[in-house]
């Protein structure tokens, strides 16, 4: 069984995770980037295991995942802090029965997963999520010019076959947002790695 299998078991993600430093990552995305209000209203599109809820005040959350075994991860631990689905972004339109009525959407480590039709239905999705004024943040890795060989080969090596540069993502991103903040990050991870964060204002 190779390190990406592996990494499909909710146990083993996780300890990986807190062996690269993800506890500081995510942190540093919510608290410099999602900016979460006690009440907001979020969706989080490709949820996990759901550990992004440590790091969240008390809000009214509803995740989805592809992964079964994350999503029974999820509601076993955190299923009284929200809701939680298994199915994939092109399946998704149930969060769209109530359009306009989330404060902020979150793809954490997705975007880089999804092909370019997949990644257009996720941002339609979010940005029909939305309310007005409301934002989707995502977060992934990225391929950026002068990166170090190491960065580059991990990129490389990432289960997510689709990691772009900054314009591959910008460019998905602004077909569907008016406005994008993109912000390269290269000292989240305790391993050399380059994150690019947006966030897209409806």
């Amino acid at each position: 069984m190779n390190l990406k299998s592996l990494l499909d078991q909710p146990v083993i993600y996780k300890l990986f995770s807190a062996l690269v430093g993800a506890q500081y990552s995510i942190s540093t995305l919510v608290n410099q980037y999602v900016r979460p209000a006690a009440g907001d209203r979020i969706l989080d599109i490709g949820c996990g295991p759901g550990k992004i809820l440590d790091h969240l005040p008390q809000v009214d959350y509803f995740g989805f995942d592809f992964s079964p075994s994350y999503i029974e991860s999820a509601t076993r631990r955190y299923g009284h802090r929200g809701q939680f689905f298994c199915q994939r972004v092109s399946e998704a339109q149930v969060f769209l029965e109530q359009p306009e009525s989330f404060d902020i959407v979150l793809a954490i480590g997705v975007l880089h997963h999804l092909d370019d039709a997949e990644a257009m239905q996720l941002f339609e999705i979010a940005r029909r999520a939305l309310k007005k004024d409301g934002r989707l943040v995502t977060y992934d890795g990225c391929y950026v010019r002068g990166q170090s060989r190491a960065a580059k080969y991990l990129l490389s090596r990432d289960r997510g076959q689709f990691v772009r540069d900054e314009q591959g993502y910008t460019g998905l991103a602004g077909s569907r947002f008016d406005e994008v903040r993109a912000s390269i990050r290269h000292d989240l991870l305790r391993i050399p790695y380059t994150h690019i964060i947006m966030e897209c204002i409806k």
